[in-house]
């Protein structure tokens, strides 16, 4: 049995949203508090039961029951095991359990009261099924309490009133008249149920638990059924016993103890070891008569052992549900049997029959159906009983007379796939007739039965013809069953269809998908426990926790509630602020990451349950996202006494909740909490929330050590103080209570649609407190799995969307619950996605194709559905027509007829018919189609033929098709001559018919080109003879010119024996398609010439001995498709291509790709090779050499790859001795080949030695070595580069550089960057040409490079060399001299080699001493001394770098030569005065230091023209000669200046300035007298002397 979760087992201030659906029911049935309706429940009972006793005693007595006595003896029948029991409790049991069927338990309150009434005042009706009664009175008690109880959640469910439900036509005067009883039906749609168990003890087991599940709740805090009764007695007066109540008592203990023995005789009758019984009907079904369109449901109940099985007969044929998908649902329930026909219609109206048979015998029982087709009028009794009683969905229209609402649905919304985060809209166009417009229907959504009300997450609109629901920011909770319901009055119409919604894209990847239908539950003052639902995806690492953040109401601030991650999807969150309002989020985590945060929950207020309740009812401000709570004045101190029933109420790994109540004695002061926890056994107690005191009384206690068993106690604290603590809990083991769910099981898939799966499985046994499953699905073969749904769904059945049709699919499933999520169950067998068969549709275009006086001849069009399967036959029915009134149908055939054209005999001469045609395939016969028009059944006389028949299109491609049709009927007074084909566009008008074919065709079918792709045509054939055209054909449908994608057409083929065949694929096949092959489109009758072999989605049409008497079109159609087929026209010509091309594979050759081949691999090994163009399996290879075989070993390693066809042999080394000639030799099957190469003489020589070069070369490689051997390059710098590229080199290889010999050092050490050595050159030019080396080695070994750079090498890299220099050269640039005009560019450097040549205005210039060239450092240059006019034009300086001529042009003429020419007469004229003016040349001293008394002679020379003045300046005054310094000025140029005898006077700065007409210049000297060391002192001495004589 389903236990209920923690904090709904002992509270009853929870969220009612979040209770276990299948506990709804029982929950609301034990806490009804209404007295009056409780008294009700039990006089119904009351009634049952007195009835009962009544009928067993033949008695007609006219008594009441008091409410009380009624609910006593209802007990005492059930705990002793009554018959109420066995039929009827055990189903009310678990009925209660699944409240989404308690609606069925009755048919309706009001009739079923009356019911009551009329069994209290004991009718005679009563004995029609007083067995019934007697076997389940108190148990249809229950179930009408049951369903009357259920008012009360009728805001958690779907309206719970019947869909087109008749309403009780019985006016209220005969209201106390006895009418024939409706049995209520205990039944249920889940397979789910456990605990049905066959043998008696198990089912005394049963009922022990049901009593103390009912006792659990009878003790709780609401009223239960006993207490209101008893309340319900003690309001009465008491008053002495009448000899009436004393009879009536004595006949209830009378009839109790029949009961007792009656229960006690039927359960051995049950004990197989004493008893066998054959079946009997306790309960027959009954007839009813209802509308069209209305559900109905036939009940019976059946006795014997061993238990019968019931069989559903429709009309003596047996009811297969299969064939009927949604159409009949069959149930069986402890012995209670039931027929559902949803949705009837007029071919419902049938004898219905229920067989039951066990090895006993077999028994059955009859009941009528009649289906009322509405027309417009209504039955005139039902006016006169008012609008009261008239039937459910009839209404008054303006015109006064009743009619009934017609609700139909289009561009209906589809299966809808959305990702978290995302808009999406759902939608329907609802059509309602007669359209009035007073009256406006009610919209209503639904989302999985629960009706959905506009918040911000969903909106609802309706325009007044479209509804639409539009989730706008999706969510996982939203993905569900979404109905959308419209109400006209009485009558309603639904819609619905699955919406789906994926996780949203992970931040981080690998991380879970979020949580999911975050609750919060039990909250309190400072605690609430948030309950939550694991996510489908665990980003493929299982989920390690989740973490619970919360937020006040009106912040934007987070909180993490847990540190460390918690599995159990329920958490307790305390330390809440008594009055504030908080929502709640929870985050998975992986070791991937954490996911995104759910949806957050709604708020929920830290408030005692009492003071929500009460501010619920009374809100006193707006809402405002906080409560504020005042508390009374403290009173005088009481310490409060100790807390009472102390218990765990769930025990988890990571936190224990304790629950409590408040003491009897605390004052009127509030009161807190200290919770105690010791180790069991111990007496250690440790206070627990040592800080803060509790508010609620509720606590977690977390920080437990797993695996230790804990007792808990509490104290309560006030001002006063702190009380004693309350009695200890008992030990309790810190572990999960509730265990991780056991993997479904029997997983089993079946067809749906083209796009989804129905998948099915069974229950977890021993699953406690499920939250719903999870379905994954994977294509057979890829091993990714992908979920089916994201948000659990409950029950064991789930349509599976979003497939792809065609692919084979495995399932699995896994089970939820708070505890987490069970293991995977075992993979579902592999299913292809195709849609399950169903009916045909009905067949059109009726014609008559013949008529003579008492028989017809009708054709038709094949249904355009055909149901998923073969159409297996038609049945035709027909009718009189006399005066416009059709009469009754009458059927043509008994047998089903596979053709389209029937001719039905035993007609009346003259008279109109009208006929009707059903198909019929697998899965029964379909809906008939429209009456045909009338027909009159005479001699047809026209002497023209009838209009062919069966005309069909096929092989339809986007400029062609082929036409189908077969021969009239009725061919007129003379043989059919041909046929005319017409065509016109489908839109086209009448008169745009047009004839295909001028001449008569003779055969019957026509392939028809020239269409355009894309448009659609329609067609009809008419007949001729001689008489002339006969009447046209029915028009076919239209028909699209189009090649469908996957278009497949007819191969030929010849195989490997030569034999032909034509071959045709299909993928999309349904499993009862079939290929059909004809020749020139006539079936093939003669198989001598042809063999047709088919295997799964391929057919093949094999020619014996293909000939003359084969030539045709060969068409191939695959029936039970949309049209699949294709021909192919074998000729003469296509005839002789095939024989040719089978004799070829007849006697066939290996085909190879290319001969015997040679070449030497990378060791200098000797690989030889051949490839043929494919090798099959079986296929060999001989080697021979020189005429011999050689076989694999040593020296011979063969290989044949018959994949790739790829054969070879490979030597290791060729010796002198393997000269010769090699030959492969290959079989495969009957083909042969061979090829051979010829190795000799020089052939086989240089092959030997580039061998032996590669073997070389190998080893080389083994150490370092040069991949690309010593070259150069010019930088673009002009210098030379020597780089080799080296390979396999290590740290501790050396690299050394030689030129002619000689090392050259290099300065820096080198790092092989890139694998590339560099030698770098600058400046190159002849002197370094030469042989340069190369050398790599180290431990290993040691390889060498040479590049010789001498004559025609050196030549090439001057060349290369002056290419770059003259690359490099600016443009030429004009400057002017002193002597003319200069032309000169700059290159980077210069050589010799680099020839250079001058161009004036195309002419070469011959140099003499005014026009000359040279080069200075970088600089090359033409100088033009003293030029003249004849010196302007265009110069161009050649640069020849031995293969090219680089050339740089400049133009000196106009004004470019004219600033020339004036800069360089400036210029000139500045060098004429520079050489001219007066200057010193040189001879004089900068310093000159002489000893006094010395003689100092200096001299200098000057110049210039004219001879310049020459005059002394000392210390820059004028000087001139003495006795003592003489100056001479000689011959004009020669200067002297001479002091005899120097002192000291003679000390400073003497300067001679020359100056003539050209300019001065002065040149400066520096004298500098010293006296001796002695004489300075002996003068020192003298001058003290001179002092003292003057003192």
């Amino acid at each position: 049995m389903m236990s209920l979760p923690f904090y709904q087992r002992h509270h009853e201030h929870y969220d009612r949203a979040y209770r276990h659906k299948a506990l709804q029911s029982t929950v609301s049935q034990y806490q009804k508090e209404t007295k009056s309706k409780s008294a009700l429940y039990a006089q119904g009972s009351t009634a049952y039961a007195r009835g009962s006793a009544a009928y067993r005693h033949a008695s007609a007595a006219d008594f009441s029951l008091d409410s009380s006595a009624a609910y006593s003896h209802g007990s005492s029948a059930y705990d002793l095991e009554s018959a109420a029991y066995s039929y009827g409790s055990t189903a009310y049991d678990h009925s209660a359990a699944q409240s989404k069927r308690s609606a069925a338990y009755s048919l309706d309150s009001e009739s079923l009261s009356k019911s009551s009434a009329a069994y209290s005042h004991g009718s005679e009706s009563i004995n029609k099924l007083a067995a019934a009664y007697r076997l389940g009175s108190e148990a249809y008690s229950l179930g009408l309490k049951d369903s009357n109880l259920m008012i009360e959640d009728q805001s958690y469910k779907m309206s719970p009133k019947a869909k087109r439900a008749k309403q009780n036509l019985v006016s209220e005067d005969k209201e106390n008249e006895a009418i024939d009883y409706s049995v209520p039906i205990f039944t249920g749609r889940e397979v789910s149920i456990s605990g049905i168990t066959d043998t008696e003890e198990e089912r005394i087991k049963e009922s022990a638990a049901y009593v103390a599940k009912r006792n659990l709740f009878a003790t709780g805090e609401g009223v239960s059924v006993s207490k209101v009764a008893k309340s319900t007695s003690e309001e009465e007066h008491h008053e002495k016993k009448s000899r009436k109540v004393a009879i009536r008592e004595s006949a209830e203990r009378v009839a109790l103890k029949k009961t007792l023995e009656e229960t006690q005789a039927f359960h051995k009758k049950l004990n197989q070891d004493k008893l066998l019984h054959a079946p009997e009907f306790v309960i027959e079904p009954r007839s009813h008569t209802i509308w069209e369109k209305q559900n109905v449901k036939f009940h019976c109940s059946v006795a014997g052992w061993p238990a019968p099985r019931v069989t559903w007969y429709k009309n003596n044929v047996p009811i297969n549900v299969q064939t009927h998908p949604g159409k009949y649902i069959i149930e069986s329930r402890y012995g209670l049997h039931s027929l559902e026909i949803t949705t009837c219609d007029f071919d419902d109206t049938a004898q219905y029959r229920a067989s039951a048979m066990n090895v006993k015998g077999e028994i059955s029982a009859y009941a009528s159906l009649v289906v009322k087709r509405y027309k417009g009028e209504i039955d005139a009794s039902l006016l006169y009983a008012g609008t009261s009683s008239m039937p459910m969905g009839f209404g008054v229209t303006p015109h006064g007379y009743a009619s009934r609402f017609e609700i139909s649905f289009s561009d209906k919304f589809d299966v809808a796939f959305g990702r978290e985060g995302e808009t999406m809209s759902l939608g329907c166009t609802v059509v309602i007739s007669p359209d009035i417009k007073r009256f406006k229907p009610d919209i209503e959504w639904y989302r999985n039965g629960v009706l959905i009300t506009p918040s911000k997450w969903v909106q609802m609109h309706w325009s007044g013809e479209r509804a639409s629901l539009t989730l706008t920011h999706a969510n996982k909770e939203d993905e569900g069953l979404y109905t959308l319901r419209v109400v006209m009055g009485e009558y309603y119409e639904e819609y619905s269809n699955y919406v789906f919604v994926r996780d949203a894209d992970a931040e981080i990847p690998g991380a879970p998908g979020a949580p999911l239908d975050v609750q919060c539950l039990d909250a309190n003052k400072d605690y609430v426990i948030v309950s939550w639902k694991q996510p489908a995806v665990d980003g493929g690492n299982p989920i390690l926790g989740y973490f619970i953040d919360r937020c006040e109401v009106g912040t934007t601030h987070w909180t993490q509630c847990n540190e460390t991650p918690v599995k159990f999807a329920r958490f307790p969150v305390t330390g809440l602020i008594e009055g504030r309002s908080y929502i709640f989020r929870v985050r998975a985590v992986n070791k991937a990451g954490i996911s995104l945060p759910s949806r957050v929950s709604e708020p929920v207020a830290a408030l005692d349950p009492a003071d929500r309740a009460r501010l619920r009812s009374h809100p006193s401000a707006p809402w405002t996202g906080q409560i504020i709570v005042t508390e009374e004045e403290p009173a005088e101190g009481v310490v409060p006494g100790p807390p009472t029933d102390l218990q765990v109420i769930e025990a988890t790994k990571n936190y224990v909740v304790l629950s409590w109540k408040p003491p009897g004695q605390r004052g009127h002061e509030g009161i807190m909490y200290f919770v105690e926890k010791c180790v069991a056994g111990t007496e250690d107690w440790q206070r627990v929330n040592t800080e803060i005191p509790v508010k609620s009384p509720r606590f977690a206690v977390f920080d437990l050590a797993e695996g230790k068993s804990y007792c808990f106690r509490v104290r309560c604290c006030n001002s006063a103080g702190i009380g004693e603590p309350s009695e200890a809990t008992e030990a309790t083991v810190v572990d999960d209570k509730l265990d991780i769910p056991k993997a479904p099981g029997r997983i089993m898939p079946s067809r749906n649609t083209d796009t989804s799966v129905v998948v099915t499985w069974t229950e977890p046994p021993d699953a406690k407190e499920l939250v719903g499953y999870y379905i994954e699905a994977s294509v057979v073969g890829s091993g990714h799995w992908e979920p089916c749904n994201n948000n659990p769904v409950k029950g064991t059945r789930f349509i599976c969307h979003g497939l792809i049709n065609g692919e084979k699919y495995i399932f699995r499933v896994r089970a939820v619950n708070a505890a987490g999520l069970s293991e995977f169950s075992q993979d579902s067998e592999p299913i292809e996605v195709k849609a399950a068969i169903a009916a045909p549709s009905p067949p059109y275009d009726i014609m008559v194709l013949e008529s003579v006086r008492d028989s017809m001849v009708l054709g038709w069009k094949q249904p355009k559905a055909t149901g998923g399967t073969e159409i297996t036959g038609y049945y035709v029915n027909y009718r009189e027509v006399v005066n416009g009134v059709p009469g009754n149908w009458m059927e043509a055939n008994i047998k089903a007829i596979s053709e389209r054209a029937y001719r039905i005999e035993n007609l009346k001469e003259n008279m109109v018919y009208q006929f009707q045609v059903a198909a019929a395939n697998l899965a029964g016969v379909g809906t008939p189609s429209l009456p045909s028009q009338p027909f009159k059944c005479e001699e047809w006389t026209i002497a023209v033929p009838g209009p062919p028949h069966d005309v069909t299109c096929t092989e339809v491609r986007k400029d062609s098709l082929v036409l189908l049709w077969k021969e009239p009927v009725y061919t007129g007074r003379s043989p059919i001559a041909g046929y005319y084909v017409d065509m016109k566009e489908t839109e086209a008008k009448e008169e745009r018919w047009r004839s295909v074919n001028e001449k008569p065709l003779q055969k019957k079918y026509l392939k028809i080109g020239g269409l355009n792709e894309g448009v659609s045509y329609v067609f009809r054939v008419r007949a001729t003879n001689q008489a002339g055209v006969g009447k046209p054909s029915d028009v076919t449908d239209p028909v699209i010119a189009e090649t469908r994608p996957g278009t497949k057409e007819v191969v030929v083929d010849v195989d490997d024996n030569g034999v032909i065949s034509l071959n045709f694929e299909c993928d999309q096949m349904s499993p009862n398609s079939k290929f059909v092959w004809s020749k020139n489109y006539e079936p093939i009758e003669d198989d001598s010439r042809l063999n047709i072999d088919t295997k799964g989605g391929k057919s093949k049409a094999i020619f014996k001995d293909l000939g003359e008497d084969d030539l045709g079109i060969y068409s191939c159609v695959v029936t039970d498709t949309d049209g699949v087929s294709s021909s192919h026209t074998i000729d003469e010509e296509e005839m002789k291509r095939l024989l040719a091309l089978s004799h070829e594979r007849k006697f066939p050759i290996v085909p190879l790709a290319s001969e015997l081949a040679v070449e030497i691999l990378e060791k200098g090994e000797v690989r030889f090779w051949l490839q043929a163009e494919k090798l099959s399996g079986n296929a060999k290879a001989n080697f021979v050499f020189n005429d011999k075989e050689i076989f694999n070993g040593e020296k011979y390693k063969m290989k044949v790859d018959r994949n790739t066809g790829l054969i070879e042999m490979i030597m290791d080394k060729l010796e002198d001795k393997d000269e010769g000639t090699y030959t492969f030799q290959l079989q495969d099957g009957k083909a042969t080949n061979q090829s051979s190469l010829v190795l000799i003489g020089d052939v086989f020589k240089k092959l030997q030695d580039e061998a032996e070069f590669q073997r070389k070369e190998w080893h080389r490689k083994q150490g370092p070595h040069f991949v690309d051997q010593l070259g150069w390059e010019v930088t673009d710098e002009c210098n030379v580069m020597l780089k080799c590229k080296v390979a396999n080199i290590k740290k501790e290889t050396h690299i050394v550089w030689y030129k002619d010999d000689r090392e050259i050092m290099v300065d820096e050490e080198h790092d092989f960057k890139d694998g590339v050595c560099t030698l770098l050159i600058s400046d190159f030019s002849k002197k370094d040409a030469g042989t340069y080396e190369v050398i790599l080695k180290d431990d290993r070994g040691k390889d060498t490079s040479e590049l010789t750079l001498k004559d025609t090498a050196f030549a090439d890299l001057m060349s290369e060399v002056c290419r770059r220099i003259a690359l490099s050269a600016t443009d030429l640039k004009i400057q002017s001299t002193a002597e003319g005009i200069r032309l000169y560019s700059y290159v980077t450097y210069y050589v010799e080699d680099l020839r250079v040549g001058w161009v004036h205005n195309d002419t070469q210039i011959k140099f003499t001493d005014r026009v000359k060239t040279g080069v200075t450092g970088e600089q090359i240059w033409l100088q033009i001394n003293e030029p003249t006019q004849q010196d302007k034009g265009r110069y161009t300086m050649e640069l020849f770098d031995g293969k090219t001529t680089h050339k740089k042009t400049v133009d000196l003429s106009g004004q470019a030569f004219d600033e020339a020419f004036a800069e360089f007469q400036r210029l000139k004229q500045a060098a004429i005065a520079e050489k001219n003016r007066a200057r010193v040349l040189g001879g004089l001293p900068d310093v000159v230091t002489i000893q006094e008394g010395k003689a100092l002679n200096l001299s200098c020379t000057v110049w210039g023209d004219p001879t310049p003045e020459v005059s002394w300046l000392k210390n820059e005054k004028p000087f001139v000669s003495d006795a003592n310094c003489i100056l001479r000025f000689e011959h004009g140029k020669n200067v002297s200046f001479t002091i005899s005898t120097v002192s000291t006077h003679d000390s400073g700065k003497y300067s001679i300035v020359v100056k003539n007409s050209y300019g001065t210049e002065t040149s400066d000297v520096t004298v500098s007298v010293y006296i001796p060391e002695e004489e300075r002192e002996s003068e020192q001495e003298k001058t003290k002397e001179n002092k003292k004589t003057k003192a």
